[in-house]
């Protein structure tokens, strides 16, 4: 068995069990960006089959400097988002199917038709003329790692770039006129202000991350379809919610996000 599908099986185990672990034993252990996401594809490949679900898009992870650095990457990475792993707002998740609860406040996107690459690569502003809306969302990070800062971003990238959940609001299609750099969210938990941000978080933009997205997909043999949903990144500081926490993500003009967690 190669390292890849090694990884794959590993964390597989680690989720089905919910188990914790400190690092990925050395012959599953990706060596490499890219071996990482061959163990992510075998990875999503599973859970895929497991739950009967479908690909809708995809998640952007490390979008601001800061977690860059921390993973020591230069770049985002993504994963995959899955149609069984996907909620509509309001939304309530039993807490003990996660490991981890980490919610953050995503700006989303909807394509409005395929990103071919083309020998310019797509900026945030031609990558705003193939968008047919904006969803305010959360996203909830879940992984299998007692310390996900101290793994390293292959490890990170195989475990589907610690997706753990999608919840959608309701879709804004006009939403050109809004600056998205500029545009507040507002985290509460439980009528408390827990956080607060702007889509500036983004890579300075929610669309600049769309457009690396769009120029990083063709390396994998892949490309944005029309249809595709991307969520983009936090745009406000990650909370770790409790059961029985009621949270809302408010971005303002584009509505309310909720998410109940059972206890």
């Amino acid at each position: 068995m190669n390292r890849a599908a090694a990884a794959a099986e590993q964390l597989l185990a680690a989720r089905a069990e919910r188990r914790p672990i400190a690092f990925l034993p050395m012959d599953a252990l990706p060596g490499s960006l890219d071996e990482g996401y061959r163990a992510q594809d075998l990875l999503v490949r599973a859970l895929l089959a497991e739950s009967n679900s479908r690909l809708i898009g995809y998640k952007i992870a490390a979008t601001n400097t800061a977690a860059q650095r921390l993973l020591k990457v230069e770049a985002p990475f993504f994963g995959q988002l899955l149609s069984g792993r996907t909620f509509a707002s309001p939304a309530t998740l039993p807490s003990g199917e996660f490991t981890v609860r980490c919610v953050e406040v995503e700006f989303g996107v909807e394509l409005a038709a395929d990103a071919v690459p083309e020998d310019v690569p797509f900026t945030s502003e031609s990558i705003a003329d193939l968008i047919f809306a904006v969803i305010p969302s959360i996203e909830v990070v879940d992984h299998r790692f007692v310390d996900w800062a101290t793994v390293g971003a292959p490890s990170l990238i195989a475990d589907n770039a610690i997706h753990g959940a999608w919840i959608e609001g309701l879709p804004v299609t006009r939403w050109r006129e809004t600056d998205l750099a500029a545009h507040g969210v507002t985290l509460f938990a439980n009528d408390q202000v827990v956080g607060t941000g702007s889509g500036a978080a983004v890579l300075g933009h929610p669309l600049n991350a769309v457009a690396w997205l769009a120029n990083e997909l063709p390396r994998h043999g892949r490309y944005l379809r029309r249809g595709d949903k991307v969520t983009t990144g936090t745009a406000a500081p990650v909370y770790h919610a409790n059961p029985g926490d009621r949270l809302v993500a408010d971005f303002g003009a584009f509505g309310q996000v909720e998410l109940h967690w059972s206890r």
